[in-house]
């Protein structure tokens, strides 16, 4: 408690320039005069997400590790799946259930604890969180054909964003068209896949407006597979002066997407793309008609304009029904948030300074009631009838002081949190509970400039996870025998994370290597209380482990090559354990066991993850150009369950894209094709951590298959005007 306030004293104090007497932040940037202008203009490319750091910045000046996806990528890419736009970010894991939606993304092992959602890492669409406040958070009702890029920002950032001690990721529209435009898109490919939409620009001095609508089905893959869903967006910007945006942004999707469940050993070897028989019995699926409106006003002021005032609110209504073996579930919920965010750019000790401090609130209520599932329909029968309700108020500081000219950086950043998660019985049964977790969580980075494009940067932060509302469902075995309808046993996780990197862009007048971008990250996390989830009669429940001990490298090598030859290689190495664990796994009949799982693996986390990709772009003529890219990923073998006791294998694929843009006059196209898997590799594309512990081995269902070989043809058009 004394070091935490000792920090929020420091920080206070650091944060003292928010009083201070301001300057232009051109005046605080001197030209150093090692950078030739060729280093000057390459290093403008490398623009910083807001998202990670708060303060926009500039790669180089940011002690963190972020990532920013290639826009030319995505306008060759499927952009179906989640995997489709984020498979090459470095340190990032996706497994995907079935080839489509339902993806687990994990960041340094956050995130891998999830068999449905996303945790432990903040999900941001053009800054508004589509994030709950209790952490979980769906991509539902992101369209991947509407971006302009996807920026993700790796390890903890606590000390910025309500329960992200794993990262960051903002989807953000695509706002960067210089003139009005209409085009068409479409893909088709195996399976039944056949995605179609419309994307609208329209622009004048003032305003900005930009519409999307998609239609997607997927027979998929796998028996009992099939999705459909309508997904929009909206974004209108107007610009009353030149400091001034007011933005109305919307989002909306609605479709249904039928579940397979996971299969055996048995059942992967034999036929890996049939279903769970109960999912399809029970009709497994989920329905989802979701939407978001959100109103931002911005405003940059001052005398040399080193003020900047956002102010954000938002409400989003998300209707769920979904299945289980013996429920039919109605989830409605309503969430009304806001975020207000205030920057200072200006000089302390004659000094260039960043300063940010903010104000995030975000209020959930939700009516969540289960009736008997009759082969996929809603019966009459009510079994369960709850009002939920979760409410988050967080704050948070941040500072980066330059401490020598614009090469060396220190920046202090802590955020408190209270998080309140209640839930009350509506029927009889069960007793109405409420948890609130609230913390303090501190940070601190430093950034050293070895050249004016490589640096050298370090953190040390404390993290803080709470367990989401889902996690929190009580059940018969906890210390209250299940009387509440919230776990009284299940804590937060706290980890203390430390990590040190080094970044930059190297240049050269040879015409084989002209350029070459690359970041290699080292860290360490101590996790306490790591929330891991087990398995009781087909339904997930979770519980505390002791002591995790996490240790990676993260890097990532780009190479630009003969003007027109662009090699990327990533490669992630991951060494987690449990440092302490005794887990109490039951039986059908509520039998106990204790398990020691001390220095044990922890489960769906890979120990190498390797992504080679080479990119050829070429220009046939003034109205013809194109892309060709080869992908290859390696991912090694892990285990399935806290015991180590089933291996998953390892697995290679590859992919293949082809892509020509023809520009005649004001009318232009996209032709895309390519071939996912084109190995056709059998391999576990999702692993059901600690699936059925109380059934013999060969019952448990661990395996969800991944995508065989396909093929998709895309065709865009658009006229500008």
């Amino acid at each position: 408690m004394i070091n935490k306030l000792y920090f929020i004293v420091t920080l206070l104090f650091i944060s003292f320039p928010l009083f201070s007497q301001t300057e232009s932040e051109n005046d605080s940037l001197k030209t150093d005069s090692l950078k030739t202008e060729k280093e000057m203009e390459d290093a403008e490319t490398q623009e910083i997400t807001i998202t990670g750091t708060r303060i926009p910045e500039k790669i180089i000046d940011v002690p963190f590790s972020v990532f920013r996806v290639d826009k030319k990528e995505l306008a060759y890419s499927r952009n179906v799946g989640l995997k489709d736009v984020l498979a090459d970010v470095p340190g990032l894991f996706l497994q995907s259930r079935f080839g489509g939606t339902d993806v687990r993304v994990s960041i340094r092992g956050y995130g891998n604890r999830s068999n449905a959602g996303i945790r432990g890492i903040r999900i941001l669409q053009d800054g508004i969180p589509e994030s709950e406040p209790d952490g979980e958070a769906s991509i539902d009702v992101i369209d991947y054909t509407s971006l302009e890029t996807v920026e993700v920002a790796k390890g903890n950032f606590s000390s910025l964003y309500t329960n992200a001690p794993g990262g960051v990721i903002n989807f953000i529209s695509d706002m960067t068209f210089k003139q009005n435009y209409v085009k068409q898109t479409n893909i088709f490919g195996g399976y039944g896949l056949r995605q179609n939409g419309i994307r609208a620009g329209l622009m004048t001095k003032n305003y900005k407006f930009y519409q999307t609508y998609s239609y997607r089905n997927y027979n998929g893959f796998r028996e009992h597979n099939n999705e459909f869903i309508n997904l929009s967006n909206t974004v209108f910007q107007i610009y009353p002066d030149s400091r001034t945006t007011f933005s109305l942004l919307s989002n909306f999707a609605k479709g249904t997407i039928q579940l397979p469940g996971a299969l055996t050993l048995e059942e992967y070897e034999n036929a890996p793309f049939s279903a769970y028989p109960v999912a399809v019995s029970s009709d497994f699926k989920r329905k989802v008609s979701k939407g978001k409106f959100a109103a931002r006003f911005n405003k940059s002021f001052g005398q040399k304009i080193e003020n900047d005032i956002e102010v954000t609110a938002y409400v989003r209504i998300n209707d769920t029904e979904y299945t289980t073996n013996v429920l039919y579930n109605l989830n409605n919920r309503y969430t009304i948030g806001g975020l207000i965010k205030y920057d200072q750019r200006s000089k302390l000790f004659n000094m260039k300074n960043l300063f940010s401090t903010g104000i995030d609130y975000n209020y959930v209520s939700a009516d969540i009631s289960a009736y008997n599932n009759v082969a996929g329909i809603k019966g009459d029968e009510l079994q369960t009838q709850n009002l939920e309700v979760l409410d988050n108020f967080g704050f948070y500081f941040q500072n980066q002081f330059y401490i020598y000219k614009d090469i060396s950086s220190i920046t202090l950043s802590g955020r408190f949190d209270n998080i309140k998660i209640s839930n009350d019985n509506q029927l009889f049964g069960f007793q109405n509970s409420e948890r609130i977790f609230s913390d303090f969580t501190p940070r601190v980075a430093l950034n050293y400039k070895l050249t004016p494009t490589i640096a050298l940067y370090t953190s040390y932060g404390i993290g803080y996870d709470s367990p989401t509302a889902v996690e929190l469902q009580n059940y018969p075995y906890t210390s209250n025998n299940g009387e509440t309808t919230l776990n009284p046993d299940l804590n937060p996780q706290d980890t203390k994370n430390f990590e040190l990197g080094i970044k930059g862009n190297i240049f050269t007048e040879s015409i084989l290597l002209e350029k070459s971008y690359f970041e290699v990250t080292f860290y360490n996390t101590k996790i306490e209380n790591e929330i891991v989830p087990f398995v009781i009669n087909d339904q997930t429940f979770f519980r505390n482990a002791g002591n995790t001990n996490r240790t990676g490298v993260e890097s990532g090598f780009k190479f630009e090559m003969l003007e027109a030859i662009e090699l990327v290689v990533n490669y992630s190495y991951s060494d987690f354990k449990y440092d302490d664990y005794f887990a109490v796994n039951y039986s059908a009949g509520g039998d106990t066991l204790v398990s020691d799982y001390s220095n044990n693996v922890v489960p769906a986390i890979p120990n190498s993850i390797f992504n080679f990709i080479l990119n050829y772009q070429f220009n046939i003529s003034d109205k013809y150009s194109g892309m060709l890219l080869w992908d290859m990923d390696y991912i090694s073998d892990m285990f399935a369950d806290d015991a180590n006791t089933v291996v998953v294998p390892s697995y290679f694929y590859g992919n293949i894209m082809a892509g020509v843009t023809m520009n005649i006059s004001d009318f232009y196209c996209i032709l895309t094709s390519g071939i996912k898997n084109i190995f056709d590799e059998k391999y576990v594309g999702f692993v059901n951590v600690n699936a059925n512990p109380e059934l013999n081995p060969s019952e448990r269902r661990y395996y969800e298959t991944g995508e065989p070989r396909n093929y998709y043809l895309g065709f865009n058009f658009g006229y500008k005007f």
